[in-house]
């Protein structure tokens, strides 16, 4: 009887009754995800001062891009966004790239997550993302203290 009740508190509460919580299913609906839906998922944080400019923190990734690389054997490397390959989960950036067997140079595959994005290629569509973006996060202020508030705190002491 002990037995279930630690078992049962193990597990983390049901927020949702409509949405599974499934390992299996969530897998198997991130891997057969169409297109449209690993666009968003295969989104990258901002560079810091893009951050501060914008107000956002991360936007899904374009193939005119500038990035760095963040992780991994590639890190520290910059370049443009030359494909995102959503097939494979992947981007592809301009000079890294590797030889193969028969000397045929072709673009390493690196995670979007693992990079920063440096230069927005910015269009009108793009312009009305990080508009709209900015605006949840100025709602919300997204649990940051104002300086007035601050100040205010330290008052308390």
């Amino acid at each position: 009887h002990l037995h279930l009740v630690i078992l049962s508190a193990l597990h983390t509460m049901k927020y949702s009754a409509t949405v599974s919580s499934s390992r299996r299913k969530s897998r198997k609906a991130h891997f057969n995800a169409p297109s449209s839906e690993r666009r968003k998922i295969m989104s990258s944080p901002l560079s810091s001062e893009l951050k501060n400019k914008h107000g956002v923190r991360a936007v899904p990734i374009r193939k005119d891009d500038e990035v760095q690389v963040v992780r991994g054997n590639y890190k520290g490397r910059e370049g443009k966004v030359v494909q995102v390959y959503r097939k494979k989960w992947v981007i592809h950036i301009e000079r890294i790239t590797r030889e193969k067997v028969n000397g045929a140079t072709v673009n390493v595959g690196v995670d979007p997550s693992k990079v920063v994005i440096t230069k927005l290629k910015i269009d009108k569509d793009r312009k009305a993302l990080l508009e709209r973006k900015m605006g949840k996060g100025a709602e919300k202020g997204k649990g940051k203290f104002t300086e007035d508030e601050v100040k205010a705190m330290q008052d308390v002491d």
